[in-house]
């Protein structure tokens, strides 16, 4: 079990190793940020985005939350995390590619296709629930194709990435980019039964990369 003694001990590894292997990197980075790359993924401890695309630091501009999702846009007033993020890595960096990456045995998509937390108030799941709502009519179409079985488990984590997808074109300033041949969107899932890195076609499908 990893502690936070044990992150400050890697730290002290990261400073003595691969900090200085990349120094003249780092030295760059203080400059500013320009990645290329915005990655959405799951804040699941098992699915880093980093080491499963092997990059180096300030190559790609990640936010990670429950199930990699991404809320239609919504100008209420209220405090957008990832609309915020997106906005940033969009606008102002002017990143030309965004991936969205679901993930297997994701705990985000299980709860949204179960409503485990359905009745639950906030600190003990209600937070949870609300935030899995946005797959509300995704399971709907799951379920009736899959029933509740290992199928519509898997379904359910591969409609995180196609719920969000659909959810960045309705920001204003994603699909002008895209016309403009500015922005590409991808769609990947990382199994982590075995490893295997999937790619989302122009039809919704996945097949391994």
């Amino acid at each position: 079990m990893t502690h936070f003694t044990d992150l400050v001990d890697g730290y002290h590894r990261f400073r003595s190793a691969d900090y200085r292997r990349q120094r003249e990197r780092w030295a760059q980075l203080v400059g500013g940020q320009s990645p290329k790359v915005m990655v959405i993924a799951c804040s699941d401890s098992r699915v880093e985005p980093a080491q499963i695309f092997d990059t180096l630091p300030g190559e790609i501009f990640v936010v990670r939350n429950v199930a990699n999702l991404v809320p239609p846009f919504e100008n209420d007033g209220g405090r957008h995390g990832v609309s915020a993020a997106l906005e940033f890595a969009v606008t102002k960096l002017e990143v030309e590619e965004l991936v969205v990456l679901g993930h297997g045995m994701c705990g985000g998509a299980h709860a949204a296709l179960t409503e485990m937390f359905q009745d639950s108030e906030p600190g003990d799941g209600g937070f949870v629930h609300a935030w899995v709502s946005l797959l509300d009519d995704a399971r709907e179409r799951v379920k009736a194709k899959f029933g509740e079985g290992p199928e519509a488990s898997r379904e359910m984590e591969l409609e995180t990435v196609r719920t969000s997808i659909a959810n960045l074109r309705t920001f204003p300033f994603i699909p002008t980019r895209e016309a403009a041949g500015k922005l590409t969107i991808h769609g990947a899932y990382f199994a982590i039964s075995d490893g295997v890195l999937h790619l989302m076609d122009e039809g919704g499908a996945f097949n391994p990369a």
